[in-house]
């Protein structure tokens, strides 16, 4: 029965999000620009060091982590603290927490047909176009499996520190300052703006102890690891897994907590 409900809310998610195929152009489109950025600022870091490898990593390397870096933030972003933050605004909140489905479940897979849309217009063709242009620097082998379940993970990972932004919110009431300051603490710390591999020590070593690199940077560092190593992979995936438990017990438990301070100022 849970199933039809999730199934029902991905599909009602895939009708939304193609209704607004123009917002999807302009994203792409804004995507496109800022890797150009991207591509241009780092031929220049490159040429300025004088080497061909910088940190461990060949200027290929660097651009094809950060041009799928923002093809996975694309695909996997739900931007869960603005919706939470205006139903909270407007009163609707209310009216969803009286829906037969636990909360927390039910706006996860309102935004899962959100998925589904970006991945097939967004990391598809990326990650086609990337694999084609950069003739064989991405293997394919075990290493797209293990690269498919640690997404699967970090998408976990991303909503539940989103969930835990948006609770905050229910004591605040304010959305902007809160959503702002969390993106660029996960785009910084996740290498999805920076590789890690250039964070200086001990900022570098920090990271790795930190949820954040288990979104962008575990899945990547799979997928651009041509030989990967058991071990390595285990320990990268159980990583996530641990993390994924402890931070889906903390929202549920900060949720249960803070669901008594929700005040209705709309609606």
């Amino acid at each position: 029965m849970n199933l039809r409900r999730y199934a029902t809310l991905t599909k009602a998610g895939i009708i939304e999000s193609l209704q607004f195929r123009l917002g999807t152009f302009v994203m792409i489109v804004g995507n496109l620009l800022y890797l150009i950025v991207v591509y241009f600022l780092w031929k220049a870091i490159y040429a300025s060091a004088g080497t061909d490898v910088v940190n461990g990593m060949t200027f290929t390397d660097t651009l094809i982590y950060l041009v799928l870096a923002t093809a996975l933030f694309n695909f996997m972003e739900m931007y869960t603290v603005w919706y939470i933050g205006r139903d909270i605004q407007s009163g609707k909140i209310v009216l969803d927490l009286l829906k037969p489905m636990d909360y927390r479940s039910y706006i996860f897979w309102s935004y899962s047909g959100e998925f589904v849309t970006n991945f097939v217009y967004t990391f598809l063709p990326t990650f086609i176009i990337v694999a084609v242009v950069t003739k064989g620097a991405i293997h394919f082998g075990l290493n797209l499996v293990f690269f498919v379940i640690s997404v699967i993970v970090g998408i976990s990972i991303n909503y539940c520190i989103d969930f835990i932004v948006a609770t905050i919110c229910l004591y605040t009431e304010s959305i902007w300052g809160i959503n702002i300051m969390k993106q660029v603490i996960v785009l910084l710390l996740s290498g999805a703006t920076v590789p890690l591999a250039f964070f200086p020590e001990p900022l570098k070593t920090i990271t790795y102890y930190l949820p954040f690199q288990s979104i962008y940077n575990a899945p990547l560092s799979i997928l651009l690891n041509a030989h990967p190593d058991p071990l390595t992979i285990a320990k990268v995936i159980g990583t996530q897994i641990l993390w994924c438990i402890g931070l889906t017990v903390i929202s549920k438990l900060f949720w249960k907590a803070s669901i008594r301070q929700i005040t209705v100022n709309g609606g």
